[in-house]
C-alpha cells in the first residue's frame, strides 16, 4: 500500500503560522532589537529546518583561509561594474533604478573600502542561473550582478532595473517579494556578510516567511529601502536609499549570523 502523499501547505497555512509566531513573540514580551536577526529554525520557512547549523562551529586558521581567498583592490573593481544595465548590445527591460546608501558601524561611522556585491532577478522575476527554470523570460541584456567599493564616506551606488517578484516552492503558490541580494566583505574573506534589500509598499511582505522570519518588526523595516525623489533622475531612473549597519542594536539583518 502506498503512503498518502504529504500535503503541501497553502499560503493560508503559512500565513497562520507566521501570525501565531508573531503573537507568541508579543505575548512573551518581545523587545525591539531583541530579535534583530532571523530565526535560524523558522517553521513557516520550510527549508530552514534542513539548512540551519545543528553542530558547533568549526575553528579555522585565518592565515590558511587567506591563502585561498580572493584578493580585492581598486585595480580589480572597475566603476562600470556598478552599472548592471551596461555591457550588453541593448538596454535591459524594466524600471531603471538607482540604489545607493552607506555602510556604517555601530556608532554611525562610515566604513570605507568595502567590497559590495549585488545580485538579483530581472524585471520578470527570473535569475540568470541554471537552477532558475520557472517560465519567465530571460533578458539578454541583463545578467543581474554587480559590485563596487565603498567610498571614503562609506557610500555605495548601483544602477540597475527593479527586480520582479518570483515563485518558489516553500508552499503552494508561494511568491517572494522583489529584492536585491547584497554581500559585504570586510578586511578578510571570512568576514563576508550577506543580506537582502526590499522595496517599500510590497504586498507580499506579510506572506513571505523569509522576510517574516525576522520576528522584530523594527528590524524587518530596516531591510526596506526608502524612495528618494531627490535621488531620482528626470526621465531616466527612480532612486532608492538603503544603509547597511554592520553591528550594534540597529544592525542590518544578515544571513548566517549567529548571536
Amino acid at each position: 500500500m502506498k503512503a498518502a502523499p504529504e500535503r503541501v501547505a497553502s499560503q493560508r497555512d503559512i500565513t497562520a503560522e507566521i501570525a501565531a509566531l508573531a503573537a507568541e513573540y508579543q505575548r512573551t514580551g518581545g523587545v525591539a532589537g531583541q530579535e534583530a536577526q532571523l530565526r535560524l529554525d523558522y517553521p513557516p520557512y520550510r527549508s530552514s529546518a534542513l539548512r540551519h547549523p545543528k553542530h558547533p562551529l568549526l575553528s579555522v586558521d585565518p592565515a590558511e583561509v587567506e591563502r585561498w581567498a580572493p584578493c580585492f583592490g581598486h585595480q580589480d573593481v572597475d566603476p562600470v561594474d556598478a552599472d548592471l544595465t551596461a555591457g550588453h548590445p541593448g538596454e535591459p527591460i524594466g524600471e531603471r533604478i538607482i540604489v545607493t546608501g552607506r555602510v556604517l558601524d555601530a556608532a554611525g561611522r562610515p566604513v570605507a573600502g568595502q567590497l559590495i556585491e549585488v545580485w538579483q532577478a530581472n524585471a520578470s522575476g527570473r535569475y540568470r542561473h541554471q537552477l532558475d527554470q520557472h517560465p519567465a523570460p530571460l533578458d539578454p541584456n541583463f545578467t543581474g550582478a554587480g559590485r563596487c567599493l565603498t567610498g571614503p564616506d562609506g557610500t555605495y551606488r548601483f544602477l540597475t532595473v527593479k527586480p520582479g517578484p518570483y515563485p518558489w516552492r516553500n508552499h503552494h503558490n508561494a511568491w517572494r517579494p522583489a529584492h536585491i541580494h547584497f554581500s559585504v566583505f570586510g578586511t578578510a574573506f571570512t568576514q563576508r556578510l550577506v543580506t537582502q534589500m526590499y522595496f517599500p509598499g510590497d504586498p507580499l511582505f506579510e506572506l513571505d516567511p523569509i522576510f517574516q522570519s525576522i520576528i522584530d518588526p523594527a528590524a524587518r523595516q530596516r531591510l526596506i529601502a526608502r524612495y528618494d525623489h531627490d535621488l531620482t533622475e528626470p526621465e531616466y531612473a527612480t532612486g532608492y536609499r538603503w544603509d547597511i549597519v554592520l553591528s550594534g542594536r540597529g544592525r542590518t539583518w544578515t544571513e548566517g549570523q549567529h548571536d
